[in-house]
């Protein structure tokens, strides 16, 4: 498969033919992405998290470490360290986090092996994780599980941590119990040629995004299921058509999700672009029209409810409010790959990273 998610290079607001066109009707106020002053990186960045409302971080393929300490009005660096690729994030609080990198021969200038950081003081230094079971030479995704439970009569939460990778294989998920200190890993080469992204929509149902081969011109995009916490997997989804992979996944609900089609394929006469959706709880997937551009390439996809949610593309965001039957080009930046929402209620915000960082005032939408 090819390795390279590059950033084609293109303006942000674009006519968009087929089954999504721009709208004349401007978006309100409320809804409109507003760009951070974050610095922008040539590239396409792949993941933030926040550890609070307030604090956050976000990290590219040059080794830098992001952090904000005021919701996103002002970001300083770090850390760096050169030959690694920061390709995932994830914070339980302010101080505990980890971190993914892409490892080696998946993009230039990454010469650092080891696949998961950890830090306990809020990114400042990162010490390499322990991996137990055989070792994935990158990752791609992070998912933080939060569980309520009862413990001794006081109510108590567990947190378990999930990773997986990688972009052009091989196919490996992990899952950790003490905090991302140690981890347990699956090969999943058998179900997956490679895992772009890991969502869990509770502490014992997950799924997993990838394709079914590592021959580009071969591969269709699929989505595995969970039903005991990732112990075994099995495919729920797989695209109808060559050239794809599943990029990313996110639910907005237990009930509803989402995923983004990728397709590299050349044929401009192949137009079509597609997301997956469920509205089963990921028990079966349909394949729902996104765009008809043989130029656009998915990333990220992000819900603020069941209708409310974007896409993330290389040329730009979509935006549909009607749970995907229509979508709207919309000024989110280019090529976002991850979007995260932080905070409740009249607070609730969602940040967008790619080649820039943005935020959506949401509220209590």
């Amino acid at each position: 498969m090819n390795r390279r998610d590059f950033l084609a290079a293109g303006a942000s607001t674009l006519m968009l033919p087929g089954c999504a066109t721009r709208s004349s009707q401007r978006l309100p106020a409320t809804l409109a992405w507003s760009k951070l002053p974050a610095i922008p990186y040539r590239g396409k960045q792949d993941d933030i998290a926040f550890g609070s409302a307030l604090t956050g971080w976000y990290g590219n393929g040059e080794g830098r470490i992001f952090r904000t300490l005021d919701g996103g009005d002002s970001w300083s660096q770090v850390w760096h360290r050169p030959g690694i690729f920061v390709r995932a994030l994830g914070f339980i609080d302010e101080k505990l986090g980890i971190m993914g990198n892409v490892g080696v021969g998946a993009f230039p200038n990454v010469t650092d092996t080891k696949p998961l950081y950890r830090t306990v003081d809020g990114g400042a230094t990162w010490t390499p994780a322990r991996i137990d079971g055989p070792m994935p030479p990158g990752i791609c995704a992070i998912e933080i599980v939060r569980s309520p439970f009862i413990d001794r009569g006081e109510r108590g939460e567990r947190i378990v941590a999930h990773a997986a990778g990688r972009v052009g294989g091989p196919a490996h998920y992990l899952r950790s119990a003490d905090a991302g200190a140690s981890w347990k890993s699956q090969d999943l080469r058998a179900l997956t040629a490679a895992i772009f992204d890991v969502k869990f929509t509770g502490s014992r149902i997950g799924f997993i995004a990838g394709t079914s081969d590592t021959d580009l011109n071969k591969a269709r995009g699929l989505i595995l299921r969970t039903d005991d916490g990732g112990d075994s997997w099995r495919e729920v989804f797989r695209s109808s058509r060559n050239v794809e992979a599943v990029w990313k996944l996110h639910f907005p609900s237990s009930g509803t999700g989402y995923g983004t089609i990728q397709s590299y394929d050349p044929d401009p006469a192949n137009s079509q672009r597609f997301v997956a959706k469920t509205d089963n709880g990921g028990r079966t997937w349909r394949e729902v029209p996104l765009v008809n551009d043989a130029k656009w390439r998915s990333f990220g996809v992000g819900f603020a409810n069941d209708k409310l949610g974007w896409v993330g593309g290389n040329l730009g965001g979509l935006e549909t409010r009607d749970g995907g039957k229509s979508w709207n080009a919309v000024a989110m930046g280019n090529a976002v790959n991850k979007i995260r929402f932080v905070g409740a209620g009249a607070s609730r915000r969602a940040f967008a990273i790619g080649s820039h960082v943005h935020r959506l005032e949401l509220g209590a939408v």
